[in-house]
Order: C-alpha cells, then structure tokens, then sequence
C-alpha cells in the first residue's frame, strides 16, 4: 500500500503548493485541507505499526490507507479549482499511478466478518512496558469505573470520591510531573505515551467521570513547568502529583471561547501600580469542567487594560478556592483569603464567586460550570510566574492546552473501543432474519470501517505522544485531536445503529458514548479554530521550509 500513500502525499503536496498564500482559499478550504491532513498524516502513522501485526490489523491498515486515498480525490473532485487544479481530468491524471486493485465492498465485509468472530477489539503491539501499563489500568476500568459509569450519566452526579483516591494512589495525576516534583516522568526522557494509555483505558470506563479526570491537572502542571516561579513548582506540582488538589481550567468567557486574546475577564492591582498588593478579579468565566469539586482555578485573567495588548495582556493567575460538590455555590471571601492552601487575614477585599453548572447532554461526572467573580482577591503570589509571569498568561496556557489536546485525542480513542467493543458483542448476540447481525455484510462492513478508524487514531496518537516535545510537537497534537475527536463521533454513531433500537435506549451503554463523543470537537479547541487558525498555518509554513 506504499503506492497509495505516496500518492495522496505527492497530490496533497501539489494542491499546498499552488495555493501559495495563506489567505487566497476561503476557510472551507483551510478547514478541508487541515481535515485531509490529518486523515493523510493518520494513514502514514499506521506505517510504523505493521511490522509484526497481526493479519487482522494488517489489512485494517490496507483498509484505512486506501480509504484516506479515495476520500481526498473525492475531495478534491468535488471542487478542484479551489484546491489548485484546473479541471476534474488533471484531478484524475495525479492519481492515474493507483493500483487498479481497489479494496472490495466484500473484502471489509468478510474483514468486518472475521473481527466481530474473534470477539474482540484488534489493536497493535506495544512495548512490555507500556502493554503493562494498558493493561493495568484497563483493569481499573473493569473493575472500578465501568460498574459506575452508568449511574453517574443517568443521575448527573458527581464522580465518586474514591476514584480520586484510587487514581491518586495509581499515579494518575502525577504521569507528566518530573520525579523531582514527585511525579512519575522521567527528567530526561519524558514518555508520554504513558500518559496516553492510562487516559484511554479510563476514558473507555468513562469519559467525564474517569478519563477526563487527569486532563486538568495535565493543563496546569504543563504551565507551571514551563513558567511558574521555583516556589510556585515546589508547592503545587507536588501536591497535584499526589492528588491533594484537584484542579479547574478557568478560560473560555461567554462572549471569548476560542478567541483567547479578545477576552475582557479582569484582574486588577488592589492598588494602582504595586502589584505586590495582590489582584482584584472580576468577571465570568463559563465551561470550567470541575470547577466546583477543584480546590485550585488556573484562570486567565487581562492584567493590562490596554485592550490593543490582546494576547499579550493576559496572564495566569491560580484562584485557590473551598471544595463544592454540587450543582451550585455561591462563595463571600468576608474579609479572608486563600492562599497556599491557608485562609488569611484580608481586611481590604470582601470577595464574591458564584457558581452554576451548565447542564448538558453528556459528558457528565464533573459538571462543568459558569463562575461569576466579583472582587475576589488574590495575592500577588497567585500570578504564575510572579512578576516575570505577567503578560505570558496565553503562552502558559496554550503550552498546558498542547497537553490537553493530545489527551483529548486519547480520550476519543478509549471512547472509541468502548463503543466498538459494545457493538462487536451486541452484532454477535443479536440476530436478524435468523443471522447474526455482524453476519450481514452491511454490517461487517461497518465494524471493518470502525476498526480501521479506531487503529488510525490511535496510530496518530502514539506518534504526536512522541513528539509532543518537539517544535512542532502542538501543532501534531492540534492534528490528533482534530482527527481523533470527528473519528470518535462516527464510530459511536455506527456502534448505536449497530444496536438498532437499543441503541437508542438508555439500557445500553452505547447511548452514553454517543452523547460523550460530542463533546470532543468542540472543547479543547474548537475543530473548525484548529483547522484553520492551528493546523492549516502549520501546513503551509511546514510546506515552505
């Protein structure tokens, strides 16, 4: 299949070359570009894992890499003049070197056939180490998550307090924190394919109430690390490591999602011009998932009035804050303050933070909640990075949500095999017209293509895991996310309508994945922002090197 991927490498490189500046195609070119993209990058990802695979997964790889191949001439037929060709005909002519051996209709089905018999979800080899690791915390998510899972969904509830204390005494929190910070990464050769594994396997228990568990504290230690002052690392990482502080992202505003550097949330200096004398915060802040169970908010705050500043004028400010474990709170600091985990004396502020969780459809286990503040203090210490920290509040975040991103893709990809895995079962056990439904070459067909995905996802993954150090380490991470996440809706959409009717019924888990995959395009960077503001920029300046 190598002639299939230099072809969709060579005639996606010729369309990037004739659209030689940036802002000549519109954005649904952009958008189209980054999402071939991405579906190319995710074939070639594949490559590197078929030596020594398994027959099965050999031809899934065939299956994905020939399916990417026929979606970008699809494509690209579509509308040729906007991605740099003439006509249809020299749209063809790029791709006349493909074999004329296409992958049948009956070749995943009888592929589709063979997967839902072995009663399993196909996946590729590791390493004796990070086998271990997948299948360690697969266990957990057998064990102790997936018998909750369900529950928790239905009732809205909050995720159990003894997950928290499990996962801590697992590691969870501390799998990206340096051994010195008493985490579990090595200092001088990060793995955070580790990472990734343990996210999949508790998201495959449960999305919100599990595998998004780990992704916040993620966020925060990854900008600590990379601003936060000395004192600041040896007082939180530490304590984030061990799962003493759970931790809230604070960002998105009602009017500012994904775009950060408009946004107007203030912080300012209790007074005027000594910003020793601590920050004045005010404003809302909306989608922070965990806020109110969190004892920490990581918030981005514009310290600099100078609204033409835009990005430059945010900075990161840690909001220490009591646990709230329900729907609501509301919060009066009356003339007290937190700070280092402590309550101090705090005269000159009497501060306000209301609370509200936003209800939605899925994604449910830590209520994600809207928080008004209305002078809240906190001290100048609460700035990370202290005084060298001011203004770098987007660069920290953006470094901590290059982190988010890759777990979000990891996070698709457990969802992923829970779905595919529910669906292989059910196909099995349920017959129609006296066959076993996965025994219908429709619907054979669709395990093959769901299999195949999921393999794919993982592939890119893996590979952006490696390289999440490199320059261009966020913007692959930007790359999996985007394609994990659209992936992760199509294959519990398929996994629901494997189920028929009960796929629609709340009995079954699959209804749940479903409502959870939604989420995934929209958070951690929107895909239609990383497409064209993320991903599309990066493939043309990677084009022009």
């Amino acid at each position: 299949m190598n002639l299939l991927l230099n072809t969709s490498e060579d005639v996606f490189s010729f369309s990037l070359d004739q659209i030689t500046q940036l802002n000549s195609p519109n954005q649904a070119v952009l958008f189209s570009l980054a999402h071939l993209a991405c579906q190319l990058e995710s074939a070639k990802a594949l490559e590197f894992y078929r030596k020594d695979s398994s027959e099965i997964v050999s031809s899934l790889i065939d299956l994905h890499q020939s399916r990417v191949c026929s979606n970008m001439m699809q494509q690209f037929l579509e509308s040729p003049v906007d991605f740099g060709f003439k006509d249809r005909d020299s749209v063809m002519k790029k791709f006349s070197q493909l074999p004329a051996e296409t992958l049948s209709y009956s070749f995943s089905a009888e592929l589709g056939k063979k997967i839902a018999e072995q009663m399993r979800v196909p996946e590729f080899g590791l390493s004796d180490e990070h086998e271990m690791v997948r299948e360690s915390f697969r266990k957990v998510a057998n064990s102790t998550v997936q018998p909750l899972a369900e529950k928790i969904h239905r009732e809205d509830s909050l995720l159990p307090e003894e997950f928290i204390k499990q996962f801590s005494e697992l590691g969870c929190f501390g799998l990206s924190i340096p051994e010195s910070f008493g985490g579990f990464q090595q200092e001088t050769d990060p793995d955070h394919l580790g990472m990734v594994l343990v996210t999949e396997e508790l998201s495959r228990g449960s999305l919100a109430a599990a595998g998004s568990l780990i992704t916040r504290p993620e966020i925060l230690a990854r900008a600590l690390l990379k601003g936060g002052s000395e004192s600041q690392k040896q007082y939180w990482l530490p304590k984030i490591a061990a799962g003493e502080k759970m931790v809230g992202i604070a960002v998105t505003e009602p009017d500012y999602g994904s775009n950060v550097a408009e946004m107007k949330f203030s912080a300012t200096p209790l007074k005027e011009g000594d910003l020793e004398s601590g920050w004045l915060l005010n404003g809302t802040k909306t989608w922070c998932t965990f806020a109110g169970r969190a004892d920490v908010l990581a918030l981005l705050a514009r310290t600099d009035k100078d609204l033409s500043l835009r990005h430059k004028g945010l900075s990161l400010i840690l909001v220490e804050k009591p646990i709230e474990s329900g729907h609501s709170f509301e919060l009066f600091q009356n003339e007290k303050s937190f700070t280092e985990g402590e309550q101090v004396e705090c005269s000159h502020a009497k501060g306000r933070m209301e609370g509200r969780a936003i209800p939605t459809i899925g994604y449910r286990g830590m209520h994600s909640f809207e928080i008004k503040f209305e002078n809240w203090f906190v001290p100048h210490t609460a700035l990370v990075g202290e005084a060298d920290g001011l203004g770098k509040g987007f660069y920290l975040q953006m470094e901590g949500f290059s982190a988010g991103r890759l777990q979000t893709a990891a996070r698709a990809n457990g969802l992923m095999h829970a779905a595919l895995e529910q669906a292989i079962r059910y196909s099995m056990e349920r017959s129609v017209f006296g066959v076993p439904v996965a025994h219908h070459a429709a619907s054979s067909q669709k395990l093959a293509y769901m299999a195949s995905a999921l393999l794919a996802s993982r592939a890119l993954t893996y590979e952006s895991a490696k390289n999440l150090g490199d320059t261009n380490g966020a913007s692959i991470a930007a790359m999996a996310k985007l394609f994990c996440s659209r992936t992760a809706e199509w294959v519990t959409r398929e996994a629901l309508q494997l189920h028929g009717g009960m796929g629609y019924a709340e009995e079954y888990a699959v209804s749940r994945y479903f409502l959870d995959a939604r989420v995934l395009s929209i958070f951690e960077g929107a895909e239609e922002v990383l497409a064209v503001k993320v991903i599309a920029p990066y493939l043309f300046k990677k084009r022009k090197m």
